[in-house]
Formats: structure tokens, sequence, C-alpha cells
């Protein structure tokens, strides 16, 4: 079992930024990839970022491509969101989960936090 606590979420101005973080209690053996999702009310859960602990690759939802920014720090335990030129329509809860394998769906994703509110008003 491992815990994972999301943290930076707020409210901001369209065009501005915010970073996220999530912390994992611990590392467990297996699961080496780290993502982000969001879901606005109404809406499904979406695939926002992906990493891999080692940081060898990463992936990017195409609608936060060039705003959006993923990175961890493995000593931390520790994994960030950087985002920038914030939209009225990144307004989600976001959330931080952990995976065994590389990819985008919601299923793979064992281990989820509880999310964070990012609302970004206009």
């Amino acid at each position: 079992q491992v815990h994972l606590v999301e943290s930076g979420g707020g409210l901001v101005q369209a065009g501005g930024s915010l970073r996220l973080a999530c912390a994992a209690s611990r590392r467990t053996v297996g699961y080496y990839v780290m993502g982000w999702f969001r879901q606005a009310p109404g809406k499904e859960r979406e695939f926002v970022a992906a990493i891999t602990w080692s940081g060898s690759r990463t992936n990017l939802a195409d609608s936060v491509k060039g705003r959006f920014a993923i990175s961890r720090d493995s000593a931390k335990n520790t994994v960030y969101l950087q985002m920038n030129s914030l939209k009225p329509e990144d307004t989600a809860v976001y959330y931080c989960a952990s995976a065994r394998s590389f990819g985008t769906s919601k299923d793979v994703y064992d281990y989820w936090g509880q999310g964070t509110q990012v609302t970004v008003s206009s």
C-alpha cells in the first residue's frame, strides 16, 4: 500500500501558474510510473501527464503540451506538475496516481491520492 498526497492547488487567474506536488509515502516495488489526472464537474477523469521514477520517460496530454511539465524528485518520492498559461478549462480536481505500466488510461493506475482543487478564473 502506498499513500499519495497532493498539494499546491488553489485559485489563479487565467494566464497564471501553479505547481502541484504529489508526495508518495514510499516507493512500491513494480510501481515505476506516476501520473496526473484531472476531473472537472460532470466530466470523466482524464489523463494529464505521466513520468517514470527514473525520469527516462514522460508523456503529456495534447491539451496541456507546451503549457504543463511533469518532473520528479526521486530522493523525496515526490512528483510535480508545473502548470503555466492556465486557462479556465483547466479547472478541475487534480489527482496523482501510481501504476505498474506506462499508460494514459486511469484503469492502469492502482493507487490514487485524494486530489487537489485547481480553479482558474477568467
